[in-house]
């Protein structure tokens, strides 16, 4: 039995470890590269990494965001979504500790990897939304609340509601205003948090998306990454419900 007071610890240091994964997957993916194919390399002058250069968040501290070879900037999204990942970990365990955290973790590390990537793409790969969509009912089916009937109908609801609004966009303005990944998205999240929770999501992102778009002086033409947005609101909802 892991005392509670170590699986936030735990759970931090496994966050730290997959953000530096989840950082090279949002990056080399979109680019038509495999996340597995050859070992970490800079940015910049593309030389392979060694082991003390890739220990996560630590190690950009150490080298001041600097490549030690070339000199070049290593880009701060690698600390960025490492200390995301580690973050989602450390709330995770110390909001619910044990096998309900873990979980958390998990649907928080998914969405990271995915928000991450919508974030530079406009894009959520069919693969890692299923992944998220499978993990939800798995959760469900082992006693994990909410029970199972309510998340197959929030799977349901959230991909329905944003595919809906999707058409009606598109037959108004005869063009698109939402990407056909997020309504799978949606209906994924509601596989893990239920139907109850899809209104305050989709509250949540769309005023996070407000916030940024006031503090950017964004205008009608420019975009915001839903995905990223309904990931962000996703895991405070799970959170703030496992309080």
């Amino acid at each position: 039995m892991i005392p509670p007071v170590f699986w936030p610890i735990l759970l931090g240091v496994l966050g730290a470890v997959f953000g530096s994964f989840i950082a090279t997957v949002a990056i080399r993916w979109p680019a038509g590269e495999s996340a597995l194919q050859g070992r970490s390399r800079c940015d910049g002058c593309g030389a392979e990494l060694g082991a003390g250069d890739l220990v996560p968040v630590l190690s950009f501290l150490r080298l001041r965001g600097r490549c030690r070879r070339c000199g070049g900037r290593i880009a701060r999204f690698h600390l960025g979504v490492e200390v995301l990942a580690l973050a989602i970990g450390v709330v995770a365990g110390i909001v619910a500790p044990g096998a309900v955290g873990v979980a958390g973790a998990v649907f928080g590390w998914l969405l990271l990897t995915l928000g991450a990537i919508d974030l530079r793409a406009f894009w959520l790969p069919n693969p890692l939304v299923a992944a998220l969509a499978l993990t939800g009912l798995a959760s469900g089916a082992v006693g994990i609340a909410p029970p199972l009937d309510v998340r197959l109908i929030g799977g349901a609801a959230g991909f329905g509601a944003l595919w809906l609004v999707a058409a009606l966009y598109r037959r108004a303005r005869g063009r698109m205003g939402l990407g056909g990944g997020d309504p799978k998205l949606f209906g994924a999240i509601g596989l893990w948090l239920g139907w109850r929770a899809l209104p305050g999501v989709l509250l949540i992102a769309c005023v996070i998306g407000l916030c940024i778009a006031i503090a950017r002086g964004m205008r009608g033409g420019e975009r915001l990454p839903l995905g990223t947005l309904l990931a962000a609101a996703g895991f405070a909802w799970w959170a703030a419900a496992a309080l």
